[in-house]
């Protein structure tokens, strides 16, 4: 997590409230930063596989990951790289997984963006469309028989993702068994192409929170202080024994569903209205404000970011790929292969 010393030259604070926003930010920061460089990384031929970025969604992704504690579970999707970073992530761990490496988290055997570690309930995503909502209601509920307390399950969706079966299911019985889950729904307008018009009739997604008797949660996507205080509550709320919350952000993908995509059908007015706001420009502003970091000490801090995540991806680069020929296939929870073993 964020050190102080990390922040040695900001004006003095008592507020833990600043100490909070500038640590969040960070991270959402760190994310941007990261996957500006992976996209370089994609168009130079050497990330293998897709390249989803969270470009408008960090506010919100940065706000649950600092919302959770050690022992909780967190289930991330493909655009919570900001998420990732704030539980506990390591820019090398994500580096190595990007590119392949065999000295990663996955072992250099699965895609970039199925990575995690179960062991410390850091879930590795098996699919962004409604699965992992039932993934984590499962996880809580084997908490529950082995007697664990004090736990909050989390996991986000995009609104195309609320549409699906998994959904259904993993949402409806966390409500019946009163689970401390928190689902957290980037409303980005889109479900890959198709506009939020075409995929659902009720007025707005929250009213489906009402549906499944669980609370629901209505958020500006684009406004950090926003998502930091909402989902800081939902998860509080959770954590206190009253069942699942559900968390709807409405906001905008600033780029294509993946770097293959030119977004060519995002609608121009949406662009230039509230919704399409970059969160990030939102939280400088903020910032700025409230007297926590000049813009000089955000640029600055933003070099540091970017010196720190080209030394984990030219460490990560120099490292060597899986050997289909010799690989041990075992699965990596065998005791020879157990996470953090040689």
């Amino acid at each position: 997590m964020l050190q102080t010393s990390d922040f040695a030259s900001v004006k003095p604070q008592t507020d833990t409230r600043c100490e909070r926003y500038l640590g969040a930010f960070r991270w959402m920061l760190l994310a941007r930063v990261f996957e500006e460089k992976l996209a370089s990384l994609y168009r130079g031929g050497k990330v293998v596989g897709g390249v989803f970025l969270g470009k408008g969604q960090e506010a919100l992704s940065a706000a649950l990951g600092v919302s959770l504690r050690k022992g909780d579970i967190y289930a991330p999707l493909i655009r919570d790289a900001a998420g990732r970073f704030a539980f506990g992530e390591t820019l090398l761990d994500a580096a190595r997984t990007i590119v392949g490496s065999r000295l990663g988290p996955m072992r250099g055997r699965e895609g970039n963006i199925h990575r995690g570690k179960p062991r410390e309930g850091y879930y590795a995503m098996i699919s962004h469309l409604g699965v992992m909502v039932s993934t984590v209601a499962g996880g809580l509920i084997a908490r529950r028989f082995k007697g664990v307390k004090d736990v909050v399950g989390a996991t986000c969706i995009g609104d195309g993702g609320t549409s699906t079966g998994s959904f259904h299911e993993g949402l409806n019985m966390a409500a019946v068994e009163k689970l401390p889950l928190v689902v957290v729904v980037a409303n980005n307008q889109y479900a890959y192409s198709t506009p939020t018009s075409e995929q659902y009739a009720c007025a707005d997604l929250i009213d489906r929170a009402i549906g499944y008797g669980v609370r629901g949660h209505k958020v500006d996507g684009t406004d950090p202080q926003a998502c930091f205080d909402v989902v800081g509550e939902a998860v509080a709320r959770a954590r206190s024994g009253e069942g699942p919350q559900m968390i709807v952000a409405d906001l905008l993908r600033l780029v294509g569903h993946g770097e293959h995509d030119d977004a060519h059908y995002v609608n121009h007015a949406l662009k230039v209205s509230p919704i399409g706001r970059d969160c990030l420009d939102v939280a400088r502003t903020q910032i700025t404000a409230a007297g926590w970091m000049t813009a000089v000490q955000m640029d600055a801090l933003r070099e540091q970011l970017q010196a720190e995540v080209e030394s984990a991806f030219a460490t990560a680069l120099r490292e060597p790929l899986p050997d289909p020929n010799l690989e041990d296939w075992r699965a990596l929870s065998t005791e020879s292969l157990a996470e953090g073993r040689a």
